[in-house]
């Protein structure tokens, strides 16, 4: 003999059974990595945005030097603060995730200063690479050298420089 199955256990067996709102957990177990993903993808295109502006900076700064003009030299800047100053908001001025930058002009090792020597622009920042997860920061330095063309009277080289700018 068969029994009959009662109403109540067939609605919830068919409520078991049933596949609605399955999406609605799949979607809510993939979105943390989906945001993950998204975020790095913007963190990692505003870092690379960063480099770019700072070579283009470094390269200016070396160029400037190398032919001995100062474009800031009417509003007293130096060479250095002019450059700086040519640089994004956020770079000039610095924000929660990155420090203002630094321009720094010297003469590598075996240069003299004199014409056909080399010159060196080194741009350095610190930044958080992706603040939300709480990285530790990192320092960016780009750099560009070029040969003196001009002797130099328009600006004056650093004596002093950080440890990320290399002197060889």
């Amino acid at each position: 003999m068969v029994k009959a199955r009662s109403p109540l256990l067939a609605l919830l067996g068919s409520r078991l059974r049933a596949e609605r709102g399955t999406a609605l957990v799949e979607f809510a177990l993939v979105l943390p990595l989906l945001m993950l993903i998204l975020m790095g993808i913007l963190y990692f295109g505003r870092y690379e945005s960063y480099a770019n502006d700072e070579t283009q900076l470094a390269s200016s700064a070396a160029r400037w030097a190398s032919i001995n003009v100062n474009p800031g030299s009417g509003s007293s800047l130096t060479l250095q603060q002019y450059v700086a100053k040519q640089a994004s908001p956020e770079l000039t001025n610095g924000s929660s995730d990155i420090s203002a930058i630094k321009v720094y002009l010297y003469y590598p090792s075996g240069s003299t200063g004199q014409t056909n020597q080399a010159v060196r622009a080194c741009v350095t920042n610190t930044l958080n690479f992706i603040p939300i997860l709480g990285l530790a920061s990192s320092t960016m330095v780009q750099t560009a050298t070029m040969n003196l063309e001009q002797p130099v009277t328009n600006w004056t080289p650093d004596t002093s420089l950080p440890s990320q700018c290399p002197t060889s």
